[in-house]
């Protein structure tokens, strides 16, 4: 199923070298033609230093043994940069890999370029050769390095668009090296910058976000927390805008991490509403399973696309690894809400819409019964699950929809308590309501003086 594949969506969405994976991925996939699938990893790679790798994988294509001579005239130009450029940073690296001057180092970046400057003849000049050194290293495939200077730079640079470039440089590095709680912490100071950091057009912003949601997957399904992770940042109103806007196949991921995390279980009305508001954009057979699970509550489409879902998650880069988890929660899923709306419930008919042996499909319905203490019992002479409806008695609804009444009550009587208690208000209101004050009672002194000095009209 190519159709569902969405290598080509992100290609755009990433840097060359972590594209790179993807493909490696799909090439085990055979989803795509093995002779396409070198040729594209080449044209991917030509344009970066990895001279050596690029000239592997033109053999390959061309079945040659020997390389043309453009690619030891690029090599020989590779290995001629990277002296020069070491050689131009050796004096600026001694000094801030010096423990000294690293603690000595502070927040304000102008004054550590003034430290460096007066006390070390460190010049903005060697700041930016460190750039262009971790720039280097990264597009010669040497990661640990290029983190390193890109690290370095963004601390002392006081340029915020290299900066901004250099934080992007180091998370791709991390990600690259697998440094995934490093770079768990890159992507959340990435992230904090992109939302403080006023760009040119909101079209600026919005690619940045969308840039920082396909990088983001790497770290999310590697991290211990990255499925409670993905789930907090994908459902911020500004990324749902971006998903919705820009990449709405990113859904997929936000609805495996909800799936594959009973813990985010209460997240998945939220999400429906999303994917009602997608729909017309972008489908896919998980995007449908939830949709016929829980706005048609179509059960047999729902179970039909549980299978595929199935396959188009181990043709996933990202998800290949987690299609038993989902799998598993999207049964439980799939059985609370057939046994909610059902009062008799056929298990040979379950287990064929859950794609389970009838004898696992029981053991299943007995765990699934214990786990969300359902008013259930089993009748295994009909073979049948039989609910026992249980509806709140209604003084408990009245309580129930009105409880939020109370918390509102509280706030309304706290703001007139505010507005009608005097120490509440600001001095300077204070002052004004005084003079206010003392002005109406002198015009009323001399108004009852000017009433007691008037002649009446009976006297005249």
């Amino acid at each position: 199923m190519a159709e569902y594949d969405l290598t080509l969506h992100m290609i755009p969405l990433l840097d060359r070298q972590l594209v790179f994976p993807l493909l490696e991925f799909v090439s085990t996939r055979d989803v795509y033609k093995a002779e396409d699938m070198l040729k594209a990893k080449f044209e991917l790679l030509s344009h970066t230093s990895m001279v050596d790798f690029t000239g592997s994988l033109y053999k390959h294509i061309h079945d040659v043994d020997e390389l043309p001579a453009e690619f030891a005239e690029k090599r020989a130009e590779v290995i001629r940069r990277l002296e020069e450029s070491e050689q131009k940073t050796e004096h600026i690296r001694e000094v801030i890999e010096n423990p000294e001057v690293a603690g000595s180092l502070r927040q304000d970046k102008l004054q550590n370029m003034k430290l460096l400057v007066e006390n070390y003849q460190c010049t903005p000049e060697m700041v930016l050769e460190l750039y262009n050194y971790g720039q280097l290293q990264y597009n010669c495939g040497n990661y640990g390095g290029s983190a390193d200077l890109l690290f370095h730079f963004s601390i002392l640079s006081t340029d915020p668009e290299l900066t901004l470039s250099a934080m992007w440089g180091k998370l791709a590095s991390e990600i690259l090296l697998g440094n995934w709680e490093v770079a768990y912490e890159d992507m959340l100071k990435l992230k904090e910058t992109i939302e403080k950091t006023h760009f040119k057009s909101p079209t600026e912003q919005l690619q940045q976000r969308s840039w920082l949601l396909h990088w983001s997957l790497f770290v999310f399904f590697n991290h211990p927390k990255g499925r409670d992770g993905i789930v907090d940042t994908f459902l911020l109103p500004q990324y749902i805008s971006t998903i919705q806007n820009a990449c709405p196949w990113m859904l997929r991921y936000l609805i495996a991490a909800v799936v594959t995390n009973r813990r985010r279980r209460n997240m998945m009305q939220e999400l429906v509403k999303v994917i009602q508001q997608t729909t017309h954009t972008y489908r896919d057979p998980v995007t449908e399973f939830v949709e016929a699970l829980y706005v048609d509550f179509d059960f047999d489409r729902a179970a039909s696309k549980l299978e595929q879902c199935e396959y188009v998650l181990d043709q996933d880069f990202f998800l290949t690894r987690a299609v038993d988890d989902f799998l598993e929660n999207a049964r439980f899923f799939f059985a609370e809400v057939y046994c909610r709306i059902h009062k008799r419930i056929d298990m040979v008919g379950l287990s064929k819409r859950l794609n389970m042996k009838q004898e696992d499909c029981e053991k299943w319905i007995v765990k699934l019964i214990r786990d969300t203490r359902m008013d259930a019992k089993i009748d295994f002479k009909d073979n049948t699950v039989v609910m026992n409806p249980s509806y709140n008695p209604i003084y408990q609804q009245v309580i129930e929809r009105t409880k939020a009444l109370v918390f509102r009550s509280q706030v309304i009587n706290g703001a007139i308590d505010k507005r009608d208690n005097p120490s509440s208000k600001k001095p300077e209101q204070k002052q004004k309501n005084k003079q206010q004050q003392q002005q109406q009672q002198q015009q009323r002194v001399g108004k009852k003086a000017q009433d007691n000095n008037a002649v009446p009209v009976s006297a005249m």
